[in-house]
């Protein structure tokens, strides 16, 4: 077989990688930088004063599914883009749809506030400190996913460090909500966004860096 028609082959013959052994170190790399964010938080911020009443309220759990939602959906996107071969097609709605569902209730929560109201929605009073918190608590498990994503063999280093950066992003968040007083979905759908945006941003300018093998 001269050199053309083995790598003929090879691209022809391409099969995804074996996923078992990607879930757990995905899965369990995360939450150790998870908990390290939840300890920050717990240590610099702490939790919100009225914590032990909230849980008894609809918008408290709303404000945890948003990010949890976008957990879940990037560990599934994360899981094919570690792999060569996996199919990415269609992995774009695990992460789009959990956005989506917020800017849609911010919507219907907007229409239906009076208009001297919906700026109080949309700003809170804690608009200046929730990007950057949700930023800088994404950072260990950023570091955390990098760390595990060199062991693996993603291919489009860029749509894999987005993806690790938007995971990390959305643990952030979920970090920081334990925190945080605000519960309106206009609120969430900006501040919330534009907090994970920032290591998605970073993950994907660093991953054809540091994910290259």
């Amino acid at each position: 077989m001269n050199t053309d028609d083995l790598v003929q082959f090879l691209a022809t013959h391409v099969e995804p990688a074996q996923s078992r052994r990607m879930w757990p170190r995905i899965t369990l790399t995360g939450g150790g930088g998870g908990l390290l964010a939840l300890g920050l938080m717990l240590v610099f911020q702490g939790l919100r004063p009225d914590v032990a009443s909230a849980v008894f309220t609809g918008p408290f759990w709303m404000k945890l599914a948003f990010p949890a939602l976008l957990v879940l959906g990037c560990l599934v996107a994360l899981n094919s883009i570690a792999r060569p071969g996996a199919p990415l097609s269609g992995l774009w709605r695990w992460l789009v749809a959990p956005v989506l569902a917020v800017w849609a209730v911010a919507g219907v929560e907007l229409y239906g506030a009076m208009p001297g109201d919906r700026s109080a929605l949309v700003m809170g009073v804690s608009w200046t400190a929730c990007v950057g918190s949700v930023a800088l608590l994404s950072l260990p498990v950023l570091v955390a996913l990098f760390w595990v994503m060199r062991q693996l063999a993603p291919i489009r280093l860029a749509v894999a460090g987005a993806c690790a950066g938007l995971l990390a992003g959305a643990v952030g968040a979920l970090a920081y909500a334990l925190h945080c007083p605000e519960t309106s979905a206009s609120f969430l759908g900006l501040w919330y966004v534009l907090g994970m945006a920032m290591p998605l941003a970073v993950g994907a300018l660093l991953g054809p860096r540091l994910l290259r093998w």
